[in-house]
C-alpha cells in the first residue's frame, strides 16, 4: 500500500467519523425520501448503531480499521479473515476520497494477501453500487444473490 495510506484499528473515540462515513453511504437514498432532515438524521444514526452491533457480534475477531489518507481520516475497511476465506465485511470512503484510486489500492493488498495464502475473497455488494465496477475490473466475480439488493461476489486466486 502506498506510504499516504494507512490503516488504524478504530476506536470509540472514531464513532462519530464512523457515523459521518455510514451516513454519506446512505445519502443518495435518504435525499428521495419525505422525510425531515431530522428523521434522516435518527434513521441512519439508528440504522448506523444496528450495523455496527452486526459486524462486532458475528464478526469476531475482525479487523475494524480507519482509512487514513496523507494524515485524514478517510473511511473505514473492516475485514475477517477466516481460515480458507477473507471477507470484506466493509469497504466506505467519504465522498472527497472516492474515485481517486484508494478503494483500488485497499483490494489490491487484500487481494494480494488471498493469493499469498490461498484464500478466497468475497464481499457483499449493492446492485446500484459504482463500486461495483471496480470489483469486476480487479476480478470479482458474481457468485449469487443475496435478496433483492446484494450481490455476493467472490474473488478466486489463480492456482499456481
Amino acid at each position: 500500500m502506498p506510504a499516504d495510506i494507512l490503516l488504524r484499528p478504530e476506536t470509540e473515540d472514531d464513532i462519530p467519523f464512523l457515523l459521518a462515513v455510514y451516513a454519506s453511504t446512505r445519502a443518495d437514498e435518504m435525499a428521495v425520501v419525505p422525510w425531515t432532515q431530522e428523521q434522516k438524521r435518527e434513521f441512519v444514526q439508528m440504522q448506523f448503531r444496528f450495523q455496527r452491533r452486526h459486524y462486532q457480534e458475528n464478526y469476531r475477531g475482525a479487523s475494524f480499521d480507519v482509512v487514513v489518507v496523507q494524515g485524514s481520516a478517510a473511511g473505514r475497511l473492516y475485514v475477517y479473515r477466516g481460515a480458507r476465506e477473507i471477507r470484506i465485511i466493509d469497504i466506505a470512503l467519504l465522498p472527497e476520497y472516492r474515485g481517486r484510486g484508494i478503494g483500488g489500492e485497499l483490494l489490491t493488498g487484500i487481494l494480494a494477501e488471498a493469493r499469498a495464502n490461498g484464500h478466497l475473497v468475497s464481499i457483499h455488494v449493492e446492485r446500484n453500487n459504482p463500486a461495483l465496477r471496480l470489483y469486476r475490473r480487479m476480478g470479482f466475480e458474481c457468485a449469487g444473490e443475496q435478496g433483492p439488493v446484494y450481490l455476493r461476489m467472490e474473488y478466486r486466486a489463480p492456482a499456481f
